[in-house]
């Protein structure tokens, strides 16, 4: 190290980012620290993250800003003096006076290398401590006015016995710590120089910035030397007892897995520290178990998986999974159930004040109430509301909830198309949870709540299963005493559990599953029932939801059915709740400005607030021949639809058109055949077959439309057509024709008829097999109505022609 060549030994890590380095000091045996040697007054400052340069130390520096290399270039090229001082907050990017320390240390640029990456490297040798005065410049980089700072020399007795001391705790150190290079040890025991020694060792040892930094600024030597061996001491006794640590766990390591030695070494220092936090958790658990009601077989369960889990190293990532799936069986309310209301007078009350009509359902519940109360305890009745958006079915839900004070809870299937979100995960999969019974049973806290199943005809199927087959377990009384979730792994008792499903059409519905259910209709209301649901239940309810109860508006009977007539075409009474809640808050926005509102509400504020009418789809008298109207069931309820059709020259060929499906085109083709074959008993001339081509059209093409209930519909057109004969006004008919001329039962008739009323129709034909479905249906919905019943398609011309 005497020749020049030799001047600087360098040890350091190569991956420098930004003026920030992580470093083990080059070592110089150069003094440079005289107190004669004079420095400039005003230097060029650099800022350091994360390093602080101690005097007499050689490190590499590399800069990658603007501001920092130009500072290093101008140095270089001047008089090669810097201030190297450590920020306080790494974050700041152009760093002030006082986000640096106070004490930084004056180094001289021995080399300025340029980096291939743009970035410049520097070696720097400390040179003396100074402090910052006061900032001269900071408009390109920072030069301040400096004062040097000189250390107190106190070479007694005792300083050198702290040198010693600190020379013999760092070689042990270096010894135990097989992560430092021993190169370090020889060159401590050959530094002469007693403060460089402090220095170097200051800069290896394994400390924060901060306490560094506190190294640097202290003057005196003697106590910094006494700094510098207590952080020693202290380091030393970490090393020594991570060595402890590793030799006890040492007999405990497989040597095939090495990935374990981590774990054990975790285990060993909570040992050491008295953390015994995975114990505590155990013992909660087995306490909560003692008090909780649940089956045999649960208790049985839940103590074998405890004591696996008691086997289970804590850092074991099974760990985690055993003691949330322990979690969850305790919070399950097993054999916890509300106790029920048997009082029928305050059950028929709060049903009638919530729902107008649903007589059915209404029996339904009241009988169930009594045999309970009755024999005690029974399964809860499985049971499946159908019928269009609106008529009120997830609401019932929560008024029978309300009639027995149980708990409520509803779960919408709608789109649902993995399997496991009914039945749950394996818990060994990450992530995993239990299905949406039993998260919802957890949520209720009771094990007998109405459960309501929104929606369960539009489960999907996905590649992950069928959901409804997993509910044929759950709605399926003789079964679900004992439901599997794969998340608990053990029976579960829904028989308690009031299950209520609801859907729009049973079309779509598992047949093995709808077979499991009790269903129950219903149909869409009529506008006399729409008036009085209006009037009796969604006015208060929609002035109160706005605070307008104490302006008493009012809305009359001939107003609201304008509204139901010329602004709602639905079998529910959505839209109607809709169209009034836009008149009340109209009248609410008034009254906030101060306007001149109206208390009973007009036609013409009606017209104003909802503008203007829509075409109601009522009857249209049409003298043209061809033309008939047939009745429609669709999911928001009954409809009328127009059946057309033209003669034109051709071939005899059959046009159809109006967006309709397979089995409706099968009625048209049924139709004609049923004519050609039969054209003496209906006056017809044989050759038009032949000459003319028939077009055939359902208009609205933009909706499809399918089933055969439009058979007799589509016949009677054509035989209108044939015959040139004019339908009578006023009637319109259903159902399905066959070749030997059978007029066959269909479905949805209430809502058809309701259609029909809506549309101001007299007359309705039916097959003479649906006569049961009228005798069926309240009285009250008939009124205004005439039936006439058909068994073969030919009595069709007594009554249309």
């Amino acid at each position: 190290m005497n020749d020049k060549k030799n001047k600087y030994k360098f040890f350091f890590n190569s991956n420098f980012n930004s003026s920030r380095t992580e470093i083990i000091p080059i070592i110089s045996n150069n003094n440079d620290n005289k107190k004669n040697k004079r420095y400039p007054k005003i230097i060029n400052i650099l800022p350091v993250k994360n390093i602080v340069l101690f005097p007499g130390l050689v490190i590499p520096i590399t800069a990658g800003k603007l501001r920092s290399k130009k500072l290093l270039e101008d140095s270089y090229n001047n008089n090669k003096i810097i201030g190297v001082i450590t920020q306080k907050d790494i974050n700041k990017e152009n760093p002030k006076k006082k986000d640096l320390y106070k004490i930084g240390t004056i180094s001289y640029i021995l080399k300025l290398l340029k980096m291939p990456d743009n970035s410049i490297t520097v070696i720097l040798h400390g040179k003396k401590r100074f402090k910052i005065d006061k900032i001269i410049d900071s408009t390109n980089y920072l030069r301040c006015k400096i004062k040097v700072l000189e250390e107190i020399d106190t070479y007694d007795k005792e300083f050198y016995a702290l040198v010693d001391s600190i020379k013999d705790v760092s070689i042990k150190m270096i010894k135990n710590d097989s992560s430092l290079p021993s190169e370090v040890i020889f060159a401590i025991k050959n530094i002469d120089n007693l403060s460089f020694l402090i220095n170097f060792v200051t800069s290896n040892m394994n400390i924060s910035i901060k306490k560094k930094q506190l190294i640097l600024e202290e003057n005196n030597v003697k106590k910094k030397s006494l700094m510098i061996l207590k952080f020693l001491n202290i380091e030393y006794q970490k090393i020594k007892l991570k060595k402890s640590i590793q030799k006890k766990v040492k007999h405990e390591i497989d040597q095939q897995q090495k990935e374990y030695l981590l774990n054990q070494q975790i285990k060993a220092i909570q040992e050491e520290l008295g953390d015994f936090y995975y114990l505590s958790e155990i013992k909660r658990l087995k306490e909560q178990s003692k008090n909780k009601l649940w089956s045999k077989e649960a208790e049985i369960y839940f103590n074998k998986e405890l004591l696996k889990l008691k086997k289970i190293n804590i850092q074991n990532p099974e760990y985690n999974i055993i003691k949330e799936h322990l979690e969850f069986i305790l919070q399950l309310p097993w054999y916890k159930y509300s106790k029920d209301n048997f009082n029928l007078i305050r059950a028929i009350k709060i049903l009638n004040n919530n729902h107008y009509g649903l007589d059915k359902i209404k029996d339904r519940i009241l009988e169930y109430l009594s045999v309970l109360k009755l024999r005690g305890n029974m399964k809860a009745p499985i049971l499946c509301f159908v019928g269009p958006p609106g008529v009120g079915k997830t609401s019932l839900g929560k008024s029978i909830a309300k009639v027995l004070d149980r708990k409520y809870i509803r779960v919408s299937l709608g789109g649902l198309h993995d399997e496991s979100e009914i039945r749950g995960h394996r818990k060994t999969y990450v992530g995993a949870l239990p299905g949406r019974i039993l998260q919802c049973i957890n949520k209720s806290g009771t094990s007998n709540p109405v459960f309501v199943l929104d929606e369960i005809d539009k489960i999907g199927i996905g590649v992950n299963g069928d959901p409804s087959t997993a509910m044929l377990e759950v709605l399926d009384p003789e079964q679900n005493y004992s439901f599997y979730d794969n998340y608990l792994e053990i029976g579960y008792d829904l028989s308690k559990i009031l299950f209520i499903a609801t859907a729009n059409s049973l079309n779509n519905i598992n047949y093995a599953l709808l077979d499991r259910m009790e269903i129950i209709n219903l149909s869409g209301y009529t506008i006399e029932e729409k008036i009085k649901i209006a009037k009796n239940f969604l006015l208060p309810k929609i002035l109160k939801f706005n605070g307008m109860l104490k302006y008493k508006l009012y809305i009359s009977t001939k107003k609201i059915e304008k509204i139901i007539m010329n602004y709602t075409y639905e079998a529910g009474i959505r839209s109607l709740e809709r169209c009034i809640s836009k008149i009340i808050r109209y009248t609410a926005k008034n009254i906030v400005i101060k306007k001149k509102y109206i208390k009973n509400i007009t036609f013409n504020c009606i017209e104003k607030i909802l503008g203007y009418s829509n075409s109601p789809n009522i009857y249209e008298k049409i003298n043209i021949y061809g033309v008939t109207i047939g009745l429609a069931w669709t999911s928001i309820g009954g409809d009328i639809l127009y059946i057309e059709s033209i003669l034109f020259k051709g071939k005899g060929n059959l046009t159809i058109t109006g967006n309709i499906g397979k089995i409706m085109k099968e009625s048209a083709i049924i139709a004609i055949k049923y004519l050609k074959s039969n054209y003496k008993k209906f006056n017809i001339n044989c050759k038009f077959f032949d000459i003319y081509d028939i077009h055939l059209h359902v208009p609205e093409g933009a909706i499809p439309k399918d089933g055969p209930s439009a058979g007799i519909t589509i016949f009677t057109s054509l035989l209108s057509l044939y015959t040139k004969k004019i339908i009578k006004p006023y009637i319109a008919m259903t159902g399905e024709i066959t070749l030997r001329g059978k007029v066959l039962e269909v479905g949805g008739i209430k809502e058809k008829i309701l259609a029909a009323k809506r549309a101001y129709l007299k007359y309705i034909i039916l097959p003479k097999d649906n006569k049961k479905d009228i005798k069926n249906i309240n009285k009250k919905y008939l009124l205004g109505l005439k039936f006439y019943f058909i068994t073969y398609m030919y009595e069709i011309v007594k009554l249309v022609f």
